[in-house]
Formats: C-alpha cells, structure tokens, sequence
C-alpha cells in the first residue's frame, strides 16, 4: 500500500523520480548512485518500489551509453501513450493544451520558481521538480491533479514492459494514489499522428471554425496601380 498519510518526507524522492525520467546522457548516469541513495535514506517510499527502481537504476547504469539513450528516445519520443508531455496526453496539440500550458506556468510562477529557457511546463520532470520544492501537503494534493494521466502512463509503460513504470508507480505512491491498470485509447500509428492537414478541407476540423461548418473567405478588389502609389 502506498503511504497515505506518512509523516516523513518526499522532497528528495520527488527530484530522485524526476531526474530518473531525464534523457540519460553521462551527466544523468553518473548521478545514479546518489539519487538510489536519495531514494533509499529518505524512505518515502515501501520497500518493493524501492526495489523496482533500483532494478532501474542498475540497467541504466550497466546498458551501453547509445543504447541507453536510444531506447529513451524509443520509448518516449515516439507515440503519444508514453509521452512524458502531460498535456499532450489529454489535449493532443490542441489549443486547450497550450492554454493548459500557461496555466500551469503561470502556477510555478505564483511560486516563485520560473522555467528554463526551452522547457515545457507539462514535462513530467518538472512537473516532479515543482512539487518537490513544495510543503508535502500541498505537492501531495498537487501531484493528485495529474494521477489519471500518470496511471496511463503507468498503464502503458507496463504494455511496454519498461522498468521506467515504477518511476511512474513511484509517483503515484507519493501523490497517496492507488497504481492501478486503466484501460487506454488505441493509440495513431506514427505514420497518422505526423500527418500533415489538408490545405482546405482540414482546416475546419483543425481548429477555426466547427466541423461541418463553412470556412469563410475574405475577397478584396486590387487596386489600381496609381492607387497603390499615393498610398
């Protein structure tokens, strides 16, 4: 059972879990040995996670540095289910998504702590950065607004039999959620999600007007050349 209501503290199991989830170029691998060590000395989390996440832990540090970096961006880079992007998860690239994005932006920023130049607030990494520097009741309650979308990314990893599912198992333990399977959307082919719209027929489904509605197009007379001059 994950610890509901433990009196001890996960801030250093949160930046642990985030850096776990960074791509994993040497300076990550070499920081293995202190984030098992941050994860084991401040215990936030049952004895059996601890041991999924060092079975992680040991493959990252054991695997070829190429490979290594190539099944992360395999795993992550490549479909939606696995995306470490929150937003894109339940908005897709949408508009609602980059308003969701400012809001939550806009949330590390009430608090003080503003973005790196080129990241996204949605990153899960992030995401766990901020609530680690937050009081535990407060990052509790906030890393809880995200549980339905960290359970199907658990849920997928799972499908993918990746040991990066007890870091996300990690943080639903931390956000006092139950880890549990859901059932997932068919995931687009690759082949689909990169596809580009259609120069007319798309565009109404693409965002500015409703499906099935007329997209209305703007006429003006050129004017004549003398016109064009004095202008």
């Amino acid at each position: 059972m994950p610890l509901l209501n433990s009196p001890r503290r996960m801030s250093h199991s949160l930046r642990a879990l985030a850096w776990l989830l960074r791509y994993p170029d040497d300076e990550m691998r070499a920081a293995l040995p202190a984030l098992s060590e941050a994860l084991h000395d401040e215990r936030a989390l049952i004895a059996g996670r601890l041991v999924e996440l060092d079975d992680l832990i040991d493959r990252l540090a054991h695997a070829p540095a190429l490979r290594a970096e190539s099944d992360y961006v395999e795993l992550f880079d490549r479909g939606r289910r696995t995306a470490l992007h929150l937003f894109e998860h339940v908005h897709g690239d949408s508009r609602e998504r980059g308003q969701a994005m400012v809001d939550l932006a806009q949330t590390y920023e009430r608090a003080g702590l503003l973005l790196a130049p080129g990241e996204l607030p949605d990153y899960l990494p992030v995401v766990l950065e901020f609530a680690s520097t937050q009081p535990q009741a407060e990052a509790r309650e906030f890393l809880r607004e995200t549980a339905h979308i960290v359970r199907a990314l658990f849920t997928a990893l799972l499908e993918r039999r990746s040991a990066y599912a007890s870091v996300a198992a990690a943080v639903l333990d931390l956000a006092g959620e139950r880890c549990d399977k859901v059932t997932l959307p068919e995931e687009p082919s690759l082949d689909e999600s990169w596809a580009e719209p259609e120069a007319f027929g798309g565009c109404s489904t693409q965002g500015q007007s409703r499906p099935g509605q007329p997209q209305p197009i703007r006429v003006v007379r050129p004017q004549p050349a003398a016109t064009r001059s004095a202008a």
